[in-house]
């Protein structure tokens, strides 16, 4: 009999330590050949299909869907000779059907902790039916019933909701993984906001007067993103510790601009990657936006795209938010929100009161590595090329 081969999870990025696996494209006892599908892993910056290495017999399953793992640990084993795993595997079935009745019957089994937490908190077995059961088998389980609130341990003037009232949704893989890494921001890098208010109201008059030309000349939508985006990779030539990470106690400047913009998906936000935005035009920075961003709700970001960020760029005003306070991603030490544009009486330099188009600007920044009176430097200095930067 051949050997089985056992399937790790790979490297799927340089930053990229771990990943919770989403779902199994196959079964055990499946056939699979070379290169084909096996399962789809998350990570807090992309989704990714883990091909088969080799083409035989999926004879078992080691992850679990919602599980999260190291890079190394064990995925699969594959074999390749088919007859004796098939054959292993149909006795397993006929087994596992000539039992499941035995099943059935056992999965009100009650271990003796069991037993003994349910005497403790005085639960008769009369109510043990109310209990959600999440232990293997259908199986109840101690954090089961330590979770579990009797009608009798609430206050007597309180009338408990039906189930039906309540809905208990998992988070998704990614959901975890953008959770994890956003509380280890925040906890890590004491955070330090400023907010600016930007006049936009001669782009705005430029995108709704070359909207139409542009995207028939460049296949992309000419939108304000774009022009922040490049007033950013300008600004950050001039404040280079906005564009920074920090290791340990050594700062590391980037002498290029890697801009992270914000994509709002199904499970989460996708940070796609712009990289060395400062060498690029307004037309390929729209056009990489646009892209980015497609590639990103459609689930088809590469690794590549995620990855090597030096700061970030969320637009939050799309829904209508004047102002946002967002959570700086790590390793970065700055992240810039974008709020909604709207118009407002405004008294001018010449002292005339005209309607201005105004958009809230801020940003987060890592205390460490910088000092307010630098952040409203960059501020400022964003500011006057968002203002004076209207040429496409």
């Amino acid at each position: 009999m051949k050997d089985e081969i056992k399937i790790l999870l790979p490297k799927l990025g340089e930053s990229i330590v771990s990943a919770t696996v989403v779902q199994w494209f196959k079964k055990e006892g499946d056939r699979v050949e070379l290169d084909e599908p096996l399962l789809e892993v998350s990570t807090d910056k992309i989704n990714s299909e883990i091909p088969s290495p080799t083409a035989g017999i999926l004879v078992k399953i080691l992850a679990l869907p919602d599980v999260e793992l190291q890079v190394g640990e064990p995925l699969a084993l594959i074999s390749a000779q088919s007859a004796p795993v098939k054959h292993a595997l149909l006795q397993e079935q006929v087994a596992s059907q000539a039992s499941s009745s035995e099943k059935s019957e056992n999965a009100d089994f009650l271990s003796p902790s069991v037993m003994r937490l349910l005497k403790e908190k005085n639960i008769p077995l009369s109510e043990i039916d109310r209990i959600p059961h999440t232990g293997q088998g259908g199986r109840l389980t101690k954090q089961d019933v330590e979770q579990y609130k009797t009608p009798s341990s609430l206050p007597p003037s309180h009338c408990p909701h039906k189930k039906a009232d309540t809905e208990r949704v998992k988070m998704s893989a990614m959901r975890k993984a953008i959770a994890e890494n956003m509380v280890r921001s925040f906890y890590e890098a004491p955070h330090a906001s400023l907010v600016s208010e930007v006049d936009v109201t001669s782009i705005m008059h430029l995108i709704q007067e070359q909207k139409q030309i542009f995207q028939k000349e460049h296949g992309a939508k000419l939108t304000i993103t774009s022009f922040v985006a490049r007033a950013i990779a300008r600004a950050l030539q001039k404040f280079p510790l906005i564009n920074s990470s920090l290791e340990g106690d050594t700062i590391v400047m980037k002498h290029y601009v890697n801009l992270g913009v914000a994509v709002s998906v199904d499970q989460g936000v996708m940070v796609p990657v712009l990289r060395n935005c400062h060498e690029l035009t307004l037309a390929q920075i729209a056009k990489q936006i646009s892209d980015l961003a497609l590639k990103s709700r459609e689930h088809r970001l590469t690794a590549a795209e995620v990855q090597e960020g030096t700061i970030t760029m969320t637009n939050f005003g799309m829904t209508g938010t004047l102002i946002g306070i967002p959570i700086i991603r790590y390793p970065e030490v700055a992240i810039i929100g974008l709020g909604a544009i709207v118009k407002k009486v405004a008294a001018m330099p010449d002292n005339s009161i005209a309607i201005r188009s105004v958009m809230m600007v801020s940003l987060t920044f890592d205390h460490r590595v910088l000092d307010g009176l630098y952040g409203c430097g960059f501020l400022s200095e964003l500011k006057k090329h968002v203002e004076e930067d209207h040429f496409l």
